[in-house]
């Protein structure tokens, strides 16, 4: 009789529950052993943020699995309050500290590592404080609120303003707490390209909701937060939530690949250095789906994927992981921000040729209630308009367009494509031309080059005739880009005797699209040097000019 294959899961939550899962819908035979350090085996740690704010208010919601369940389900056998010291790969065999603190080896045919990642804490005096917090777990969490319960803190400050730092900070605001974001890079979020960074910073920021960039923490005290410059920000709570690092010493005892970004190196079936050996999740360095560069990228759904490759495979499956794009959402307040693929930075890293298009659209039909206005950037590849990545921030609808975009760039679509997506429509959904056709319309006049356009990134002033085509209550709100002339679109063709024919014209509008067809008129009436800046004022002031 053959010999039950034998599966050893060193971490639960999301990589490894799936991986156990996974593994035994393969083989019904194998015996299969979980090992979690802590308490829980699988808890929803992307809801952590949400039960402190209070919109998840049964703490029991949070807890996806117990034992019993996986036992009941599965036939998995999991362990908690079970660390694994050591691997001995020759051997194959795993040393474990039980929850009453003696040890035992455990033997495996295939070892699976699902260890995460541990919040980073900076070597900031008063880091450990009573008042100073980490978030990566249920006891994390527990320790959170029972702190605001018990001090009901009036300020807070997050130091980071990345996801977690963000949701956090979300978090703390909505239990009443005047917040601070204090961010040492230019700005938040920094998957995102500056310009549509400080869009959403623009868009949040206000008395009780403040965001600082640029800076750093120098100390940390009871009463609030002193910065590299000598500033205090009052905070009785503080949050460290500057970035995380992969749980890696157990496979670095054990000899196995770390690769360039701190993750255990594996292949595209989740193999370590080791076949007998996997990684996955936040611990596990991968590839990107777009570039094929290493990359680790520490989120919850490429973790579930991963789990489920590992697990089959380990079972006996023959099953790749293509990689990820590292597709990304988050609230703040009443905006959302999402992403996917690459952003400017990467794109340039990867040795792209690319350029961007920005629109703002409604998130459904204008004449709808509701609508609310969405800011689209693309970035597309230079003469075959390939869709490298896409940040959208808006209020409404913004999930959906994410994904939209995303399942556009698994599937190698081009901005030409993006313009015949046959999308739902309906008045409270969307709109006719969804705002991912609008995107993809402008993308391909940039790319088709029937009308000439310039990056506000890319434009130094250089004697252009600069033309405002907005209408006048617009103007008179928010004034002109300096040395412009105003003429609104609809006087357009009626006073084209003013411009000049032997300058170069630079049109602008709002957000690029009257200044298109402002373009298109001069175009048309033998304006020989006609250009549209694109995203039109809204972009060129994000830019700084």
């Amino acid at each position: 009789m053959k010999t039950a294959r034998r599966i050893v899961i060193v971490g639960g939550v999301a990589g490894g529950a799936s991986a156990a899962t996974r593994a035994r819908r393969v083989d019904e035979s194998a015996e299969i052993v979980l090992f979690e350090r802590g308490p829980y085996i699988s808890f929803a740690n992307c809801g952590l943020p949400y039960h402190i704010a209070g919109e998840i208010e049964d703490r029991s919601k949070l807890l996806i699995m117990t034992p019993e369940k996986m036992w009941a389900r599965s036939r998995v056998q999991v362990h908690v309050n079970h660390e694994v010291l050591s691997i001995d790969r020759s051997g194959k065999t795993v040393r474990v500290r039980r929850g009453d603190g003696s040890e035992k080896e455990f033997p495996y045919d295939k070892l699976i590592l699902s260890q995460g990642a541990r919040p980073i804490v900076p070597p900031i005096p008063g880091a450990d404080l009573p008042n100073v917090f980490t978030l990566r777990d249920v006891p994390d969490m527990d320790r959170i609120i029972a702190f605001v319960e018990a001090r009901q803190p009036r300020t807070a400050a997050v130091i980071g303003g990345g996801f977690i730092g963000l949701e956090m900070a979300e978090a703390f605001h909505r239990r009443g707490m005047k917040v601070t974001v204090i961010e040492r890079l230019p700005h938040i979020l920094p998957l995102l390209d500056h310009d549509t960074a400080t869009h959403l910073e623009n868009r949040v920021r206000g008395n009780d909701f403040a965001i600082m960039t640029g800076t750093e923490a120098k100390s940390f005290s009871a009463q609030g937060v002193e910065l590299a410059d000598g500033s205090f920000i009052p905070a009785e709570l503080i949050l460290l939530s500057v970035g995380v690092r992969a749980e890696v010493d157990l496979a670095k005892r054990a000899g196995l690949e770390i690769g360039q970004t701190g993750g255990v190196k594996v292949n595209a079936r989740m193999e370590s250095s080791d076949p007998e050996i996997y990684a996955v999740g936040d611990a596990a360095e991968t590839t990107h789906m777009l570039t094929g560069a290493r990359t680790r990228i520490p989120l919850a759904g490429p973790a579930n994927r991963q789990g489920r490759i590992a697990g089959a495979n380990a079972a006996g499956g023959r099953f790749l992981y293509p990689g990820a794009l590292g597709t990304s959402i988050v609230r703040v307040l009443q905006m959302t921000a999402g992403c996917t693929g690459l952003n400017s930075a990467q794109a340039a890293k990867a040795g792209f040729s690319f350029f961007s298009s920005v629109t703002i659209d409604a998130s459904h039909a204008s004449y709808f209630p509701g609508a609310k206005p969405m800011r689209i950037k693309i970035l597309a590849e230079e003469g075959t308009g390939r869709v490298l990545g896409a940040q959208i921030v808006g209020e409404d609808g913004v999930d959906k367009r994410t994904d939209v975009l995303a399942t556009a760039i698994a599937g190698k679509m081009t901005v030409f494509d993006l313009e015949s997506l046959d999308l739902a429509y309906a008045p409270p959904f969307g709109s006719a031309n969804d705002p991912v056709n609008t995107a993809g319309f402008v993308a391909d006049h940039i790319v088709r080059g029937d009308v000439a356009t310039i990056a506000p990134e890319d434009w130094k002033p250089s004697g252009e005739f600069l033309l405002d085509v907005r209408e006048n209550n617009e103007v008179a709100e928010s004034g002109t880009l300096p040395n412009a002339v105003h003429i609104p679109l609809g006087e357009l063709r009626d006073r084209m005797g003013e411009l000049p024919r032997d300058r170069k014209i630079l049109v602008y509008c709002h957000k690029g699209q009257r200044g298109y067809l402002a373009a298109c008129a001069l175009k048309g009436s033998g304006f020989e040097n006609v250009a549209n800046l694109r995203g039109g004022i809204a972009q060129a002031r994000l830019n700084g000019l």
